[in-house]
C-alpha cells in the first residue's frame, strides 16, 4: 500500500521589482521620440519643392504663417478660397502687423534680433497674396523671412 501525499503546489508570485525601471525607460523613450505639435494647422497647404534648402536653427524666435484652404475640425477642406493663419489663429494679412509688433515686445532682446517669420504657403497661392504679406512684414519690421518647401531631387521633378 502506497501513500499518496498531495502537496498543494502554488505558483510563485511574479517578481515586479524591475517593473518601475521598465516603465521609466519606456516613458523616457517616448519623451525623446514624440514631437509635440505647438500649433494646430487649420488650413490645408502643399509646400512647393526646391533644391537649395536650409534648416532653421533657433526655432523659439520663429513665427509661422500658413496660407492655404481652410479646414473644418475633421480635416476636410471647407472652401476654395485661401485663408491666412498666424501661429494658432486664423487671421487676415493686415492683422499680422499688430500681432508681430505685440509678439516682438514680449520677446527677449536676443530673440528680437533672431526673430524670423516662416511662410508655409500652398503651391497654388497667387503672388499677389505673397507680395501683400511681404509688404505687411516690412511694415512690421520683420525682415528675416523664411519660405518653407520640400526638397526636390532629380527623380521627383
Amino acid at each position: 500500500m502506497s501513500f499518496y501525499r498531495r502537496h498543494g503546489h502554488e505558483i510563485p508570485a511574479l517578481n515586479t521589482a524591475s517593473l518601475p525601471d521598465l516603465i521609466f525607460t519606456i516613458l523616457f523613450f517616448f519623451m525623446l521620440v514624440v514631437h509635440m505639435r505647438k500649433v494646430t494647422v487649420k488650413v490645408k497647404y502643399q509646400v512647393p519643392a526646391g533644391t537649395e534648402l536650409t534648416r532653421l536653427v533657433n526655432k523659439s524666435a520663429v513665427s509661422y504663417i500658413y496660407i492655404g484652404k481652410p479646414m473644418n475640425g475633421w480635416g476636410q477642406v471647407e472652401k476654395d478660397r485661401l485663408q491666412v493663419q498666424m501661429n494658432d489663429k486664423l487671421t487676415s494679412i493686415p492683422e499680422i502687423k499688430q500681432y508681430l509688433i505685440r509678439s516682438r515686445e514680449e520677446m527677449s532682446s536676443e530673440d528680437r534680433q533672431a526673430m524670423t517669420v516662416s511662410i508655409k504657403a500652398d503651391q497654388q497661392t497667387d503672388m499677389g497674396t505673397i507680395i501683400d504679406l511681404k509688404q505687411t512684414l516690412r511694415e512690421a519690421n520683420a525682415l528675416k523671412v523664411n519660405y518653407s518647401g520640400v526638397y526636390r531631387t532629380e527623380k521627383n521633378k
